[in-house]
């Protein structure tokens, strides 16, 4: 599977992810991974802005892939089927932005500006 093959995957795993997340027989464990995944695909803010040349990338072309596998393979493969069979077509007019799916990115940057705070005096 090539580069291009990956990202059109990756495009429609997220949405089944998303309903998948939903679903009661999910496990709580698939559950907590797939809303930290779906809060850091729909977040406007990345973890490492886009702006830093090359490492502002790294997080598009590996920490979300790595997180969808993740999911992926604690979600039992019937319920993540379904989904993906629900999914279709879902966010065809683009992926969701909504501001709250930031505030994790947020806090953690605020906690690393608190801990340098804290070494530095």
């Amino acid at each position: 599977m090539n580069f291009r093959e990956r990202a059109k995957k990756l495009k429609t795993d997220i949405p089944a992810v998303f309903i998948a997340m939903k679903k009661k027989e999910t496990p709580i464990t698939a559950k907590l991974i797939a809303g930290l995944t779906i809060a850091y695909a729909l977040s406007p803010i990345d973890l490492i802005p886009d702006f830093i040349p090359v490492i502002g990338y790294i997080d598009d072309i590996i920490l979300l892939p790595v997180l969808v596998a993740l999911t992926i393979q604690l979600i039992p493969p019937e319920i993540f089927a379904v989904s993906q069979r629900e999914a279709e077509g879902l966010w065809e007019c683009g992926k969701p932005k909504k501001w709250y799916y930031a505030v994790p990115i947020v806090l953690f940057w605020l906690l690393i500006v608190y801990l340098i705070i804290r070494y530095l005096n």
